[in-house]
């Protein structure tokens, strides 16, 4: 084409009306194709409901922390398997007889009647409050309660009745703080062992609460308690109602300390243990 054409330099827009068309266009084409963009991303979402990444559950699982603060079962009963202290396995299991001196157990700071427990040595008060003696159950009515733990809870008694006995090796677990830093726990399996109170129904289990607080006064009708299983000396108990009888463990009465001698146990699991012994004996 020569330098001289005069249609060399010309402009496609001729009109007013086509440079405001082209204006118009050059605006509304890419909303056009930033909408269409946006509905293609959103088409696999089932229609009518939001997309699945926009939806609470999936926003909280994006912005929740990488670790949590996890508490463990301290407290007066508490403590891992096998870590407690001697002061929470007696607050958990002996104190039921030994705070109160139920069936003649030797109570808490009482020094004359610890004097001659005390005399026979560790060995031998190991040993018998591990095959149990007289209304005392073995291991204290608790299986779950190691060697370790019993000596530490026999040196604490003792010692808080005159005895000097040397203080067992701290628990591992002693010397960690009450809250961690840890990452978030995985779902329990199926058939693990149920806890006190189950995270998923927030029920207590009677059973498990029996176990360990009860078990050592009404598997034997320790001090007149209604032995466990025995309809004819539950019966009356039961007539009262389920109410006096809940009031009664959690206040207690006659030889029985308020919540069975174990300061730590809710209402819910006090409730849970009765219910527990009361269908036993129906």
């Amino acid at each position: 084409m020569s330098a001289n054409d005069p249609h060399a330099h010309e402009s496609a827009i001729k009109t007013p009306q086509q440079l405001v068309m082209v204006i118009v266009l050059a605006f509304v084409v890419p909303i056009i194709g930033i909408s269409m963009l946006a509905q293609l991303v959103l088409s696999s979402a089932t229609p009518g409901a939001p997309s699945s990444s926009l939806t609470a559950e999936a926003i909280t699982q994006r912005i929740k922390p990488v670790a949590s603060v996890a508490f463990g079962e301290g407290g007066a009963a508490g403590g891992s398997r096998g870590q407690r202290t001697g002061e929470q396995v007696v607050q958990a299991v002996c104190a039921a007889c030994h705070q109160t001196g139920a069936a003649k157990a030797p109570k808490i700071g009482d020094a004359k009647a610890w004097r001659p427990l005390i005399k026979e040595g560790m060995k031998d008060l190991l040993a018998t409050a591990i095959k149990g003696k007289g209304a005392m159950p073995p291991r204290g009515g608790n299986p779950e309660l190691s060697d370790q733990e019993i000596e530490r809870a026999i040196v604490y008694m003792a010692n808080k009745s005159g005895g000097k006995f040397k203080e067992p090796a701290a628990p591992a677990a002693s010397a960690a703080p009450a809250a961690a830093v840890a990452a978030p726990v995985a779902a329990a399996p199926a058939g693990a062992a149920p806890a006190a109170a189950s995270a998923a129904t927030g029920r207590a289990d009677g059973k498990k609460v029996y176990d360990s607080a009860c078990f050592a006064c009404h598997a034997q009708a320790v001090a007149g308690s209604p032995k466990f299983g025995d309809k004819a000396a539950w019966a009356p108990r039961i007539r009262t109602g389920m109410a006096a009888l809940y009031a009664s463990v959690t206040k207690g009465k006659g030889a029985m300390p308020p919540k069975g001698g174990n300061p730590a146990l809710s209402d819910a699991e006090i409730q849970a243990a009765v219910d527990f012994m009361v269908n036993a004996a129906r």
